[in-house]
């Protein structure tokens, strides 16, 4: 099987060309780091040719894990061809990898992607020319519209049957050639044949992946830093940045020569960054369109849907003058006529239909919200976001890439800490994956809902306030870790692309939202229906007149859950809700923050009120949930991307600690008022 890797910058169009050529339906964003590690997939008119998409990169440097998962593949795998998607509209900057990938030796076909936004904008590209100085064969494609897309995948793959390199190209200066070429001597019996220049140019910056790669010994080394401190000298510059500078003005030159000018005039991208990035009005803006995000969804959806869904799944309604059942009570009565035993009809309707029904009530409102999430990524305004506030939150270690999975992390936990491998700084990027989860998900909805709804009817500002406790926790969290010895500091450049403004497709925007969604319901049919079922059980069973028995009579004080929530009773109580069901209530939560929701609907058939009497208290168990550690799911994402055993459990315990006390000075402060 022949193995094309896709290859390039972020954000430049690589998965929406995986897609194309694979049939595959990988998520399409008009913002940097949506692939954050390889997919595989074979293309559709020949089932014989792998092709990987790759995690973008702005150069063969990894400063964050899916750069090195790109570094890795193509100096270890080395793939049979390499596709290298070149953004046309930004075409110096995207040759700088491109003159790399043209290093490691592997045949390879430079594809200029947007030839459309090109044609709009009256440039012309010199493909000839731009082959004749790469030494490699270049097309130009339209990877959203499906033009030159087969040509591009079949000239990789005649170069990759062919096995031929790139033709060597000239592009340091003489000074800079001719230390290469010392150190190639120096270095001949570490270095290998494929790929030499590269590892050349790496050993030069005095890399230290490269060095460990090729068992550089210290002698070698001291030799090889000798010849480059001349060669420092020669040209007034450091090794590292001489390097970059010589590749850029290549780079640059080239997109020079090989791009005409188009027609005057602003782009609509340009016009609307006057005002979305000015000084004054940028941030105003930004923070009201998150807040439309969260009103369309929790405040406009939140009524109205919530009462439909409500009555579809648990209610009764007359129409057409007969009397129609929701869900829950048709499965009742349907269980009744089959004559079930009365604990199995317990177990559908009380346990599994109440807990699930109840979760899928909000799910409009969480519908709305990935709609609203998608259409963010795909318009381009998500990068701006990063942009805007990097400066801010960098002075508490964090990052302007970290924005980006907060935002995700209002849809899913999961994928908002998956979203953190794009932030080069280390301690920046555990840091991010430490506080992601403090915003309330889509999950967490729910359980918003249900507190305004039942404790606080009609009060507009428990949905803000959550999320506003989510944005002190974070901001609280980096002022006390950044700096320590968990987190040290540290500066690495901030590099994010700003892709143009575009309206994303409406075929783009339901799919993305569907996915969300599918991925919402998946979890709901899986973890949600057997801790329904697990909580129905120990509620139903218990030990009574002296045996362990189905509690037919629904007394609860003798079933498992109310010795094991009246064993943690004392945990809780100073927090307001010391009642056991609420506390079993926010241990299923573990399993998946939606369980809470379904547990109580289990547990209390009086509602909410039963368990949490008082205001204060409500607000408590509220703050505790959204703040403790997340779900399963997202804990197992977490452990991946701390990959420190040590880091993990300091996450864990911190944001179960901080939410008691939190939770705690709440109900505490709220009782005096």
């Amino acid at each position: 099987m022949v193995t094309i890797a896709l290859v390039g910058g972020p954000n430049a169009g690589k998965t929406t060309l995986f897609n194309a050529l694979t049939g595959d339906r990988q998520l399409v964003g008009n913002w940097p780091g949506v692939t954050v590690e390889k997919k595989s997939g074979v293309w559709t008119e020949n089932l014989s040719v792998r092709i990987l998409d790759l995690p973008g990169i702005y150069a063969l440097t990894p400063y964050t894990p899916e750069e090195g998962v790109t570094r890795r593949v193509l100096t270890g795998q080395r793939p049979d061809a390499i596709l290298n998607l070149v953004d046309g509209v930004n075409l110096e900057r995207s040759l700088y990898l491109t003159v790399q990938l043209l290093e490691l030796g592997i045949p390879m076909v430079v594809a200029v992607n947007r030839l459309d936004v090109l044609e709009k904008r009256g440039q012309a590209l010199d493909t000839a020319q731009l082959s004749d100085r790469l030494g490699c064969p270049v097309t130009a494609l339209s990877a959203a519209k499906g033009q030159g897309v087969d040509r591009a995948v079949k000239l990789a793959l005649s170069q990759a049957r062919a096995g031929t390199p790139p033709r060597p190209v000239s592009i340091f200066s003489q000074r800079v050639e001719r230390a290469l070429e010392d150190i190639g001597v120096l270095a001949r019996s570490v270095l290998p044949r494929e790929g030499r220049a590269f590892y050349l140019s790496k050993l030069f910056e005095g890399e230290e992946e490269a060095q460990k790669a090729l068992g550089a010994g210290l002698a070698l080394r001291q030799r090889i830093d000798l010849v480059v401190s001349v060669c420092e000298e020669d040209v007034n510059d450091d090794r590292v940045e001489r390097i970059a500078a010589e590749r850029y003005a290549f780079a640059g030159d080239l997109a020079h020569r090989c791009l005409t000018k188009g027609r005057g005039g602003r782009s609509m991208t340009a016009l609307l960054d006057r005002v979305l990035l000015h000084p004054l009005l940028a941030l105003p803006a930004f923070a009201a369109a998150l807040l439309g995000m969260f009103w369309l969804s929790i405040c406009l959806m939140g009524g109205w849907t919530e009462t439909l869904m409500a009555t579809i799944f648990r209610g009764r309604w007359s129409l057409l003058g007969r009397e129609l059942l929701g869900v829950v009570p048709l499965l009742d009565y349907a269980l009744s006529r089959m004559g079930c035993p009365d604990w199995l009809t317990s177990l559908a309707v009380d346990g599994v239909a109440a807990g699930v029904g109840t979760v899928l009530t909000f799910l409009p409102q969480l519908a709305a919200l990935f709609f609203c999430l998608t259409f963010l990524e795909g318009c381009g305004y998500l990068s701006r976001g990063a942009y805007l506030l990097d400066r801010a939150v960098r002075r508490l270690g964090l990052s302007g890439k970290s924005v980006a999975p907060y935002i995700l992390a209002c849809g899913c936990g999961v994928p908002g800490v998956l979203a953190c491998r794009t932030i080069r700084r280390e301690s920046c990027r555990r840091l991010t994956v430490m506080t992601t989860t403090f915003l309330p998900c889509g999950a967490k909805l729910p359980v918003i809902a249900l507190i305004a709804g039942t404790v606080f009817p009609g009060a507009w500002w428990v949905a803000p306030t959550a999320y506003l406790a989510g944005v002190g926790a974070i901001l609280l969290t980096g002022w006390l870790f950044w700096g320590s010895r968990w987190f040290p500091p540290g500066d690495t450049p901030f590099l994010l692309e700003l892709p143009d403004y575009r309206l994303p497709a409406l075929g783009d925007l339901v799919r993305g939202t569907g996915r969300r969604v599918e991925e919402f319901l998946r979890k709901a049919g899986s973890l949600l229906v057997l801790a329904s079922a697990a909580v129905w059980f120990a509620a139903s069973f218990g030990w009574s007149q002296g045996a362990f028995r189905y509690l037919a009579g629904g007394n609860l004080e003798c079933s498992l859950l109310a010795g094991v929530g009246e064993l943690l009773e004392p945990l809780f109580a100073p927090l307001g809700w010391g009642d056991w069901r609420a506390v079993v209530a926010a241990i299923t939560g573990l399993l998946a923050k939606e369980s809470i929701v379904g547990t109580l609907a289990v547990l209390c058939s009086g509602g909410l009120p039963e368990c949490l009497m008082v205001p204060a208290a409500a607000l408590s168990f509220l703050l505790f949930n959204l703040l403790c550690a997340p779900c399963l799911a997202a804990l197992g994402a977490i452990r991946q991307e701390m990959a420190s055993p040590r880091h993990f459990w300091l996450t864990v315990g911190w944001q179960t600690g901080l939410a008691w006390f939190v939770a705690l000075g709440v109900y505490q402060v709220g009782s005096l008022l």
